[in-house]
């Protein structure tokens, strides 16, 4: 199993980097890191019972990202496998912050990013705020982590 809720540690998530994801030189191109965060956070929203798939196209909600901050540390190599590890941060009324630390089979800290996502309405694209359910299956994860 690629997706390992940890107790205290938040979500952590391992994904490999494959040789689709580097540049010419053997690291890893940057954009494939916010794909494989891209999909490590739908993991992750999958884990709270609430999957993308419900949320766009049966409840029309949108979660798109508004900020991103990213510092590269390290770089990560075709044949490693990195751990990405997602805590929440805090939530707002309609806002979501993120703190993603992903690291290598060394434990070595690769890079780091923080998030925020904001629930939309896919109707009007404003923003809307959480469902009550959304906000309390993530208050419990801001508990655990």
């Amino acid at each position: 199993n690629m997706n390992t809720p940890v107790q205290g540690n938040g979500f952590v998530a391992e994904r490999p980097v494959r040789f689709s994801d580097c540049d010419p030189s053997g690291i890893m191109f940057y954009p494939c890191c916010l794909i494989m965060l891209n999909s490590v956070v739908e993991d992750w929203w999958a884990h709270l019972g609430t999957p993308w798939k419900s949320l766009i196209m049966e409840r029309r909600i949108g979660t798109p990202t508004t900020h991103l901050d990213t510092i590269f540390s390290a770089p990560s190599a075709f044949g490693d496998t990195v751990a990405f590890h997602l805590h929440v941060e805090s939530i707002g009324k309609s806002s979501l912050v993120l703190r993603h630390i992903i690291a290598g089979p060394d434990q070595k800290h690769r890079w780091r990013a923080r998030q925020r996502l904001v629930a939309t309405s896919l109707d009007t694209h404003r923003s809307i705020p959480w469902p009550d359910d959304i906000r309390a299956a993530i208050n419990l994860f801001l508990e655990e982590s």
